[in-house]
């Protein structure tokens, strides 16, 4: 039966490849396939963005955390295993930078070539394996699509003749029931009749042969059609073969927990955190901070005019005036810079008998009042000039070169700081023990 080819209400894309002219669906995988290589890297280049964005992302925390950290008050052991933290972003960014590098360079290459060899451009567009299969599949279907033509014609002619045959029969079976049809007029209607029958008959009959002539070069067809089918079924395995490999590839590249460097670092992150010593962190804080800190004791000395009047050079509690920056070797374990932290911490520099114990409070008022803004400021104003090289460390402290000149507008308090003036303007505090009068 071969009406299923001529069936109307069946969709196009749902007809067997052997109906005429719908082999357009196999044609179009071509460009699908050139389409969807296209699609897989742009994939991939979005999935490298990401890759790269979350390393970089990682570089920066890693960096600002890493100064926050080594300027903080944490020391020791402790301070190393957190520091190992950063370590580990830092070096888990260089992973995802490689499977950056890994998506673009390896996998959206690989895909580049693979769709240069297996799709060819035509100068006309389109592609030459999609033309040369719409050409099979035309000169498959076309001895064929020949004889399908001629059976739908002798149907559509033996359909006419049946029902010419039976309109016939009817005006017969009418004329004979009404009295106005002459005997003439009906032995031509039944003449008619026979004669529509002799058409029907002969019309069935080429019907009949020419399906049985299409059913004959049918197998021969459908051979054909296979043929450049399967033609295109190869070039399909290829392509679905190699999009298989390729995903390998790419699951092989973002799966970084099969990557050795990966486990290595979080095996040298654990080592480093389970190294960390409490007791070791605080006989080293004993010896640096504590008791365990070399004590130069006083002891009689000759007088000398020509000695230095720089300040004695000894480490000073947060609060207090830095030593000059002729000294810049830091003892050891100790920080160059002080987190925000220990700059909260009052204490005294000096100790002494007259001292009160409220000197520990900041001032009267219970240490919520700047220390910079007591009574202090009955003295006149005196010009001085820097002794050393000055670096201010907060927004309300002046910086200055030695031998630079500036103005004195408060004296000295109780925590060895003056508030001055700069040429330029400027106003802020500075410590006491770099500058000389003028």
């Amino acid at each position: 039966d071969q009406s299923q080819y001529s069936s109307a209400s069946v969709p196009l894309t749902c007809l067997p490849v052997f109906q005429v002219g719908n082999y357009k669906r196999v044609v179009k995988r071509f460009d699908d396939g050139h389409r969807l290589c296209n699609d897989l890297m742009s994939c991939l280049q979005e999935r490298a963005k990401i890759e790269k964005a979350y390393g970089d992302q990682l570089t920066v925390w890693s960096k600002r955390w890493r100064q926050l950290i080594e300027k903080g008050p944490q020391y020791g052991s402790v301070e190393r295993a957190w520091l190992a933290v950063m370590t580990e972003a830092e070096k888990v960014s260089e992973l995802h930078q490689e499977v950056k590098n890994n998506l673009l360079n390896d996998d959206n290459e690989k895909v580049k070539n693979w769709q240069k060899e297996a799709y060819h451009k035509q100068m006309i567009g389109g592609f030459k394996e999609a033309k040369e299969a719409e050409e099979g599949f035309k000169k498959a279907q076309k001895p064929w699509a020949k004889k399908l033509k001629e059976m739908e014609t002798a149907k559509k002619s033996y359909h006419m003749a049946c029902k010419e045959e039976k309109l016939a029969a009817a005006r017969e079976a009418n004329g004979k029931t009404e009295a106005s049809v002459t005997p003439d007029q009906q032995k031509k209607l039944h003449e008619k009749v026979d004669k529509c029958k002799q058409d029907s008959q002969k019309a069935k009959e080429k019907y009949e042969k020419s399906l049985e002539e299409l059913n004959k070069c049918t197998p021969g067809y459908m051979e054909s059609m296979e043929q450049v089918f399967d033609q295109c079924q190869q070039h399909e395995v290829k392509r679905l073969t190699f999009l298989k490999e390729a995903l390998l590839d790419i699951k092989r590249h973002l799966n970084l927990t099969e990557n050795q460097s990966y486990a290595t670092i979080y095996r040298e992150l654990e080592r480093t955190i389970l190294a960390a010593n409490t007791q070791e962190d605080l006989k080293w804080f004993s010896n640096n901070h504590g008791p365990g800190m070399h004590m130069n004791w006083p002891a009689f000395e000759e007088y000398n005019p020509d000695q230095a009047t720089a300040p004695p050079k000894k480490k000073k509690p947060d609060g207090a005036p830095p030593t000059p920056s002729t000294d810049h070797v830091a003892p050891p374990g100790d920080r160059s810079s002080v987190s925000s932290y220990d700059k909260n911490q009052a204490y005294s520099t000096e100790w002494s008998d007259d001292e009160q114990p409220a000197a520990y409070s900041g001032n009267e008022n219970g240490g919520n009042g700047n220390s910079f803004e007591d009574d202090s400021s009955t003295g006149k104003e005196v010009r001085v000039r820097a002794l050393y090289d000055y670096d201010g460390q907060e927004q309300d402290e002046l910086s200055f070169k030695a031998g630079d000149e500036l103005t004195k507008t408060e004296d000295e308090d109780e925590q060895g700081w003056c508030r001055g003036r700069l040429d330029d303007g400027r106003e802020g505090l500075y410590p006491a023990n770099y500058v000389e009068p003028i």
